[in-house]
């Protein structure tokens, strides 16, 4: 089993930051990608950004220059750091991850259950 918990939402003003973490736990042995996608009251999931086991990153253009994603690989948790949020971002923040149960074994997604990010003053 594995399970992905996000922690670090709230209540910020615009202008804003907050940090949110997501971390993994179970029997994992490898990760290929982590992510955070937001899903605004009454639209579809949409991209924020993915960090790969490359250390290469996403991000979508609505965040460039103002989020920042990263991971504590001891810890099997990823960070997003959301810096000069505006009302736009008000959403629940979901994190997945692409990753093998065993090695050379298949690639699962799992989400975590997400966690609620409102902007306003």
């Amino acid at each position: 089993q594995v399970q992905l918990v996000e922690s670090g939402g709230g209540l910020v003003q615009p202008g804003g930051s907050l940090r949110l973490s997501c971390a993994a736990s179970g029997t994992i042995a490898s990760i290929d990608t982590m992510g955070w996608y937001l899903q605004a009251h009454g639209k579809q999931r949409e991209l924020v950004s993915t960090l790969n086991s490359g250390d290469t990153t996403t991000y979508a253009d609505s965040v460039k220059g103002r989020f920042t994603i990263s991971r504590d690989n001891a810890k099997i948790t990823v960070y997003l750091q959301m810096n000069s949020l505006n009302p736009e971002g008000t959403a629940v923040y979901y994190c997945n991850a692409d990753l093998k149960r065993r090695l050379g074994g298949p690639t699962y997604r799992y989400w975590g259950q997400g966690t609620k990010v409102t902007v306003s003053s």
